[in-house]
Parts: C-alpha cells; sequence; structure tokens
C-alpha cells in the first residue's frame, strides 16, 4: 500500500488533479486508477465512435431521484443504490458521481429531479440508504453538491448568503445525515457561499471532516476549481476533470511557496486511502440479479413514486372501458418529454415507451390514440388534435398525458414557468370540455402549477420521470392493478404564489431563512394546490390512538392506522414536531419522522417511530451548537404537512422528555 513518502512532490500535485474528464492519475501503472461516471438514474459511460467523437452508451433507465424521493421507502432508496453498483460493476466504473442532496429551495431549480426534496431529514435519509445499498456492493458514492447550489442561473458565480443558523439546519443537514453512510467521497458545487466559491470553502470541508464524521476525499464538480492552491490549501483533494493551466499554476505556486508540502501531504493522503478504500471494496462486487431483475427494480420504485393528486372516483379504469388517450410523450420511444436533461440524461437500453398498448392491453377495450401535439407545438397536429377531442367526446375516459422534459428540466438552466406550455394546457381544456371523465398524467421532475385546469378533470396522477418501463407502470396505476402508495416530496404551489427568492446582481439572499418548502407555507398559514406529504390512494385510511413513551433522551411514538376500504394499500404517515413557546424563531412545524406501512383491507396495524431530544432542538448562534430549550412541545402525526390528524404534548425539562398532563 503507497503512502506519501512514496511519491515526489510533484507527482503528488499531479495526483490531486485528474486524467482526463473520468480518470484519476496511475503513474503508469504505480497506482490503480479510479474511473468515475456520472449516473445518479442511469449510468452515462461513453465509448468512441467512427467519427472521431463519443457516443453515450445505453443503460437501464431509473426512475429521477424526485420519484425515488416520492416513494418516502428507505428500501426503494437502498435498491436504486444495489441496481446501479451492479451497472458500475459491469461497465468497470468505481466511483459513481451521486446521489445529489440539495435542497429544493425554489421549485424554478431546472435540476431539481435530481436531487431528493425540500426537507432535510427526507433528503438525507434517502440519501443515506441510496449511499449504503451503492457502497454495499463495492461501489464509491460521490455525495453532492455542497454547497448551496439551489439555483442554476449563474451558478458558476453567484453567492448564496445564508446565515449560520439556516445553513446548519437545512442546507447542512442532509449531508450530515448522509454522512452516517460513510460516503467515499464528496462533490463541492460551482457557486460561492457567503462570497467564498465552494471549491475553496475551508470553513464547510472542516464541518464535514470535523462534526459530520466524513472521512473521505473532497472532490471538485467539473471545472469548479478557480485557483487550485487556494482549493487544495481549504482542503478540496481532486480537481475534475484536468486543466493543464491549472495544473502548471498549481505547480508554479508550489515552487513559489505559496502552498506548502505538508498542505500537499494532507490532499494527497486522503486521495491514496480513496484509491485503497476503493480497491478494498472491489471484494464486495458481485452480480446478484439480471439486467431484467434490475429493470424490474426501477418500475417497483416508479410506482411506489408515483403521486394521485385528484380522483373523483374515475380511477381505477374499469375493463372493457372505451379510452381516449393523447401525448406526443407517451409513443414512439420519445424520451426526451419523459426525462430530466444534463449530466444525468441517460441513453435508455431500452427505447421502447408505449401506453397506448400497455392500456390496451389491461382494458381489454378499445384505445383511441392521437399525439395531439408536441412538447410546445400544435401546428403541425392541428388535424390530430381535432381528431384528440373528437376522440375524447365519444370515449368513457379521456386520457391526456402532459411533460416538460430535457428542454424544461435540465442541468444549466432554470424553468421560466411552472405552467405547463399553453398548447398542453388547451389540449386539456378542449379534450375535458367534451368529456367530464378527464385524467391528467404528467411526467415531470418537479412541481407543475395546475390551478389553470386542475378544476376541469376528475383525476390526476403525478407520474413523474418515471424511466425505462413507465409505460407499463403508469398502466397498472391507471387500472387499478397497483395502487398509487407515493406522497409528494416537496410542495406543489401556484406560480402567483411563490415566495420572493431574492436573486439580485449575482447575490441570492436567502431571507426566507428556515422557511423553506411547506415551513414557509405553513408558518404564514397560506394554501398551497398540494402539500408536502400529500398523496391520495385507492384505499382510504384512518389514524387512532397515538401513544408516546418516554425513555429520558429518547421518545416512542405510535399510533393505530386503520384501512377502512376493501383494498389493500400503503400509507405514508408522517410525525411532525412544534414548540409551544420557542424562545427562538422556530417553523411552525418541522417532519421529524416518518412510516411506510402496508396495511390490508379492513385490518390495522399500530406504527412505531423513535425520536432522539436533537428532534426538538436549534442550532443556537450564541452558543455554536445544538440546543433544545426547556417547554411544551406539540407531536402532530399526520398523512401530509397539512392534514394532522393526532396530536399529544410532552414536556422537555433539562435534557429529559415526559408526558404532558392535559
Amino acid at each position: 500500500m503507497k503512502t506519501v513518502k512514496d511519491f515526489t512532490a510533484e507527482e503528488k500535485l499531479r495526483l490531486l488533479c485528474g486524467v482526463g474528464s473520468w480518470y484519476t492519475e496511475d503513474f503508469g501503472g504505480k497506482l490503480p486508477r479510479i474511473r468515475m461516471s456520472d449516473g445518479p438514474v442511469g449510468l452515462r459511460t461513453t465509448q468512441p465512435n467512427a467519427h472521431g467523437g463519443q457516443d453515450t452508451i445505453p443503460a437501464i433507465a431509473y426512475p429521477c431521484v424526485q420519484v425515488l424521493a416520492n416513494t418516502w421507502d428507505n428500501a426503494c432508496a437502498r435498491k436504486a443504490g444495489e441496481c446501479l453498483a451492479e451497472d458500475c460493476i459491469e461497465r468497470d466504473v468505481d466511483l459513481l458521481l451521486a446521489p445529489g442532496v440539495n435542497i429544493k429551495r425554489s421549485p424554478y431549480c431546472g435540476r431539481n429531479f435530481e436531487y431528493f426534496s425540500e426537507d432535510p431529514l427526507l433528503a438525507g435519509t434517502l440519501a443515506r440508504e441510496y449511499i449504503a445499498g451503492l457502497q454495499g456492493k463495492g461501489i464509491g458514492a460521490c455525495l453532492k453538491h455542497f454547497l448551496a447550489n439551489n439555483l442554476e442561473y449563474d451558478r458558476f458565480h453567484q453567492s448564496s448568503e445564508i446565515d449560520e443558523r439556516t445553513l446548519r439546519e437545512i442546507y447542512y443537514k442532509p449531508f450530515e445525515i448522509a454522512c452516517e453512510a460513510k460516503p467515499v467521497s464528496i462533490m463541492c458545487s460551482y457557486n460561492r457561499v457567503n462570497g467564498v466559491y465552494a471549491s475553496e470553502n475551508k470553513k464547510g470541508f472542516r464541518v464535514l471532516r470535523d462534526e459530520f464524521g466524513f472521512d473521505g476525499a473532497i472532490i471538485s464538480d467539473w471545472d469548479a476549481v478557480r485557483d487550485r492552491t487556494a482549493a487544495a490549501r481549504a482542503g478540496l483533494d481532486l480537481e475534475m476533470p484536468f486543466c493543464q493551466k491549472s495544473y502548471e499554476k498549481f505547480v508554479a505556486d508550489y515552487r513559489a511557496g505559496k502552498i506548502t508540502e505538508e498542505e500537499i501531504d494532507q490532499c494527497a493522503e486522503r486521495m491514496l486511502a480513496l484509491v485503497n478504500r476503493l480497491q478494498d471494496m472491489k471484494k464486495k462486487r458481485k452480480i446478484a440479479m439480471t439486467v431484467e431483475e434490475r429493470r424490474e427494480a426501477g418500475k417497483h420504485i416508479a410506482a411506489e413514486g408515483a403521486v394521485l393528486l385528484k380522483n373523483n372516483g374515475v380511477l381505477p379504469l374499469k375493463k372493457g372501458a372505451k379510452i381516449s388517450l393523447c401525448g406526443s410523450c407517451v409513443r414512439y420511444g420519445n424520451r426526451d418529454f419523459a426525462a430530466g436533461g444534463g449530466s444525468s440524461q441517460v441513453n435508455w437500453l431500452d427505447p421502447v415507451f408505449d401506453l397506448p398498448a400497455q392500456l390496451g392491453k389491461r382494458t381489454g377495450g378499445k384505445v383511441l390514440f392521437e399525439a395531439a401535439f408536441r412538447f410546445d407545438n400544435i401546428d403541425s397536429y392541428r388535424q390530430n388534435t381535432v381528431a384528440a377531442v373528437r376522440n375524447a367526446a365519444l370515449s368513457d375516459v379521456n386520457v391526456v398525458c402532459v411533460c416538460t422534459g430535457t428542454g424544461v428540466e435540465k442541468e444549466g438552466s432554470d424553468r421560466a414557468t411552472l405552467r405547463l406550455p399553453v398548447v398542453q394546457e388547451r389540449i386539456i381544456a378542449e379534450t375535458s370540455a367534451q368529456n367530464p371523465n378527464t385524467v391528467v398524467v404528467i411526467f415531470a421532475g418537479a412541481p407543475v402549477d395546475t390551478s389553470a385546469w386542475e378544476n376541469r378533470v376528475a383525476a390526476i396522477l403525478y407520474a413523474g420521470f418515471t424511466g425505462m418501463g413507465g409505460d407499463e407502470v403508469v398502466a397498472k396505476l391507471l387500472t387499478g392493478e397497483l395502487n398509487p402508495c407515493g406522497k409528494l416530496s416537496e410542495t406543489f404551489q401556484t406560480e402567483n404564489a411563490l415566495p420572493d427568492f431574492h436573486f439580485v446582481s449575482g447575490v441570492t439572499r436567502y431571507r426566507e431563512g428556515l422557511d423553506v418548502g411547506y415551513r414557509y407555507y405553513s408558518s404564514n398559514r397560506l394554501p398551497v394546490l398540494y402539500p408536502f406529504g400529500f398523496g391520495l390512494s385507492y384505499s382510504s385510511f384512518e389514524y387512532s390512538a397515538l401513544q408516546l413513551k418516554t425513555k429520558g433522551h429518547s421518545l416512542e411514538a405510535s399510533y393505530e392506522i386503520e384501512n377502512t376500504s376493501a383494498r389493500d394499500g400503503k400509507e405514508i404517515s408522517q410525525i411532525y414536531v412544534r414548540p409551544c413557546a420557542p424562545f427562538v424563531y422556530r417553523p411552525d412545524r418541522e417532519l421529524k419522522g416518518y412510516s411506510k406501512n402496508g396495511v390490508a383491507a379492513g385490518k390495522k396495524v399500530r406504527v412505531t417511530v423513535e425520536l432522539d431530544v436533537s428532534a426538538f432542538a436549534y442550532w443556537s448562534t450564541a452558543t455554536d451548537g445544538l440546543q433544545a430549550d426547556d417547554g411544551l412541545y406539540e407531536i402532530a402525526v399526520g398523512a401530509s404537512s397539512e392534514d394532522l390528524r393526532l396530536r399529544a404534548f410532552l414536556e422537555l425539562k433539562d435534557g429529559k422528555l415526559s408526558i404532558a398532563d392535559r
């Protein structure tokens, strides 16, 4: 096993700069090299083509991270990591550049489909399980993007200006939780944080290593390093990709005494540790699932993460029903409308996506399909649009499939609007006017403002970016072969009711502080379209019998969920905490626990969720640490952040919890 003593100073400098776009330096075989790949939802590896360029090799396309988050299912997150690990093993990839845990501060962020949630607990917990699944099979994870990259606009320069308490409670928190899985690496972001480039964020890197227990290497996002010497002195270990100009200046700075060999050794030691750790992890690498089994796992995640937003009883579709179906995104393999763009875009291994065929196979009735529109262009399809309206009038149920896709949701730019393109909203209006039994299926990776047409339709299914096999999954959900059980991992709100995100002249001021997402709406008593944690089912559930048990510094909350319908289903229950008389500002409610449970028809299950005293704490800027103040706290259990069914109170005194008398 090599140590820094086995390398010259210039070799160590070279070790801290990548080779090409995807490798680390191996010094001609002196060290094992590390191969990296994009791929939070599928591998993006390349191979040379006959024209001297590079082609992206087809790979399994899994549901986007937002869909994974909508499952609220730790097992699904772990399985996603395991599947991607096996894909990496087959492609000889050592390090996957995933997952991303950036908080969804703004629904306009073009890259939100790659991130988990607006809530740090949910984002961090699912990322931790994803990393555990990935690294448990011998593939390294690269947790990203550290820190506060919450918009794509001007991401290479803009400064995210955030107070310390908000950083600690919202933006650091998912990284802190994910670090429990011991990721081998973390990637810095492009932006500045309080005026300092993320690649030079010495204070943040110190928090990762000294407080969160992170013991891996810190890697730059591609071309995120502005000054290699300053970044190395701050603690950034590897610059990617290789940049000759940056490397030459790095060497010159060393020779000029601007960085010491001791500082270089600290980075080199972490890089050697990464190489050795990944080599050791290779012992775990084993293919346990076939490609087909991995595809099926992706379809399971897509089904668990689909969210039924509205249903007046038209769903599930009845056998033999005559169905009108329109939307260019659900046939002919046009996958650009059913996925996000950028470094996570996958070249689908299976190009087939045919919802009309899947629906027809399951209903046994006639399916009348017309594309009706392209993404935002109706002119060349006007004749087909007329046919779609006619089909809707002559059918039992009208299904309209709408989408965003790679042109709207992508790395490098933000969404201009949360509304669908005008042509898509108009086709909903025109067909629903002919058939009140209209169902809208949304293929997107972030919230959509449904306010212009929500009242015109009978049902809305948010499918998300489903990945391969999404046509089969959606057909099974619409026909009732599967029971929807996903819930929203972020708030859906009308565009004109969003908060001001305060971007001015290269600076984004996070003036809302802790009030991100549902915290903002609940604290200000503002209505939303669909709240955080919301999702319907073909089953119905009732909550009862909340019991609290305290054990010194911890709390055990248990309650019953009864399935009052004639159909088996799954329910995601959530626990929110509220201090009744806080000494500092606290949001009205904060998610502190959740559980996803299957409940048989007509049966009850008792759910138990454990919380420790940190669930009642906040970051005190006065003491530079977590602090849980004495006082009365409300524990609320509900089906969403706005549907709280059960409440109880407890006292915190001298760090110990006790049940409050009423």
